[in-house]
């Protein structure tokens, strides 16, 4: 078994567009993962049910990944009827690839802001690094962040990416993504509404969406 870093992407991917998918390829590049596992959610416990049922969903993002030898899915959380929590995804996959393997949790900086509402927050890090997609220009600073997250974030914060493939877990890191301004409530919205989407996700997954009728009205 591999013991260099392996990235770790979390979501509803409802749908799974170009703004995932160029998250994940450079966050790959950037902190040396040696791959991107995607780990769509079931039941997420911060957010309304997602719009597409979880089958679905999987299925979206095999097509939007397909070919990628550096992306690969997980379907264990989306397929279980229990509320994904991260920090029991963690475990899962920290027991699966053992102790000493880098485990890298991708995260966008509004949802790190919000590390402190997760359930069991704070075993987050013995099990994980964490990186932050940042955009362009802009940077995550530690007084913009809730206080129970703020000495975390200062005590951890590297900024060399060779730390996370020589520790298994514990490091947060930040790092910058283009700045692309796609959204699965606007693909949602516009396909309810017989708009386009085409070039804001895959085709293959574009044509799925079609072929069965998700996110439209009727």
């Amino acid at each position: 078994m591999s013991d260099r870093a392996l990235g770790l992407f979390g979501g509803t991917f409802d749908p799974v567009h170009f703004g995932h998918l160029r998250l994940a390829e450079e966050a790959r590049s950037a902190l040396g993962l040696e791959q991107v596992l995607w780990l769509p959610s079931g039941q997420p416990p911060h957010r309304p049910a997602p719009r597409a049922t979880a089958d679905h969903r999987l299925e979206m993002v095999r097509l939007a990944i397909e070919g990628n030898p550096g992306f690969a899915l997980d379907a264990a959380e989306a397929q279980s009827a229990a509320t994904s929590y991260t920090v029991t995804t963690l475990e899962r996959l920290r027991s699966l690839h053992g102790l000493n393997r880098p485990l890298v949790l991708l995260l966008g900086a509004d949802a790190f802001a919000g590390l402190a509402s997760w359930h069991r927050w704070r075993d987050l890090l013995a099990l994980t690094h964490l990186a932050v997609a940042t955009r362009p220009g802009h940077s995550l600073e530690s007084r913009f962040l809730p206080a129970e997250l703020q000495g975390e974030f200062q005590a951890r914060l590297t900024h060399d990416a060779q730390v996370l493939s020589q520790a298994p877990a514990g490091a947060i890191l930040t790092f910058n993504i283009s700045a692309l301004e796609i959204s699965g409530t606007w693909i949602r919205g516009a396909l309810a509404t017989a708009g386009s989407a085409r070039y804001l996700l895959p085709d293959p997954v574009l044509d799925y969406i079609a072929r069965h009728r998700l996110y439209h009205l009727n």
